[in-house]
């Protein structure tokens, strides 16, 4: 299992380094593609505590602690900080409104309209522009799909999270990073890994929307 040194080497070095202490786990919330999800109270505010544990995982935590202090944006998650010390884990911004993913498969269906999933399209083409544009790195998600995607502020704002297969422009990947199902064909049989490719998710999302 990688040392807790490296974490809090890559946390010390991007973001500030909160004590576990201060956080009340409240309850778990769900799982993403690396460690448990907690919601938690820091600071008087609810937030979203990414627990990691296993090898591939701190892997990927330092991935997204790298990305994510990069950027700001309104539909891209917010990162507090993380702890290092006595547990390894990412602090982040709370969606009340949970995934995507998890409000279209509730039973009863929530009441949606048209408005509503062009809003969610443009609101994710907004943050996926924002990460192919960022200086002086342009990168490039890998892993859009609807669970990767919170709602806030009541369903009206959605918000891009999971950082854990981000790279930047430079780096051409095939098809051993994301999720199958929300591929561009082009990367599924093994092609490399563009920005190009990742627009091809809104098409995808739409078509999952109607």
């Amino acid at each position: 299992m990688a040392s807790k040194d490296n974490a809090s080497s890559v946390a010390q070095n991007f973001v500030e380094e909160i004590n576990y202490d201060e956080i009340e786990k409240i309850e778990i919330v769900g799982k993403g593609s690396f460690g448990v999800v907690w919601k938690g109270r820091w600071q008087d505010r609810d937030v979203a505590v990414k627990h990691i544990e296993t090898e591939a995982e701190r892997k990927a935590f330092a991935v997204e602690v790298r990305q994510l202090s990069r950027v700001s944006h309104p539909n891209i998650v917010k990162l507090y900080g993380a702890c290092t010390v006595d547990k390894v884990c990412l602090v982040m911004e709370y969606a009340e409104g949970g995934s995507l993913f998890n409000v279209l498969h509730n039973k009863p269906a929530p009441t949606y309209s048209a408005g509503h999933a062009m809003s969610w399209v443009l609101q994710c083409a907004e943050g996926v522009a924002y990460l192919h544009n960022i200086k002086p790195k342009p990168l490039i998600h890998r892993d859009l799909k609807p669970p990767n995607l919170l709602l806030v502020q009541g369903g009206t704002k959605l918000k891009i999270c999971d950082f854990g297969t981000v790279c930047d422009q430079k780096t051409y990947m095939t098809n051993n990073k994301g999720s199958a199902a929300w591929m561009a064909p082009e990367v599924f049989e093994g092609s490399k890994y563009t920005e190009e490719f990742e627009i091809n998710f809104t098409d995808t999302e739409i078509y999952f929307f109607i």
